[in-house]
């Protein structure tokens, strides 16, 4: 399905830091339970299946991706406020999304 130029721009993905990762123990999928720093656009909680990669230490201060403009989202037992993105190889590896380098959190990605 093709889109154009303004269904893009209404997709606001932002950077932001991880400053907390932990086992998602409540989800039926192996997940971690994040909060994320978007600067002016607030700390965000997500969830992300991304445990076949990213030990939860090391995912503390790692700069991301995320769209920040969908709806809030139930899982489990937590309201998921953003979508953190990732390539997603076979059998469910997927790999974040991140700046060359450093940013500041909250830039946008267009």
């Amino acid at each position: 399905m093709e889109i154009n130029w303004e269904d893009f721009t209404k997709v606001e993905m932002r950077i932001g830091t991880i400053l907390t990762a932990e086992i998602f123990e409540e989800v039926r999928n192996p997940a971690y339970k994040m909060t994320i720093d978007f600067g002016v656009y607030g700390v965000r909680k997500t969830s992300a299946q991304i445990t076949k990669l990213y030990q939860s230490e090391e995912l503390v201060g790692k700069q991301i991706v995320a769209v920040l403009n969908f709806p809030p989202k139930q899982i489990a037992n937590m309201m998921s406020e953003c979508l953190v993105l990732g390539g997603v190889e076979g059998e469910g590896k997927v790999i974040l999304i991140e700046p060359e380098r450093g940013v500041k959190n909250g830039t946008k990605i267009s």
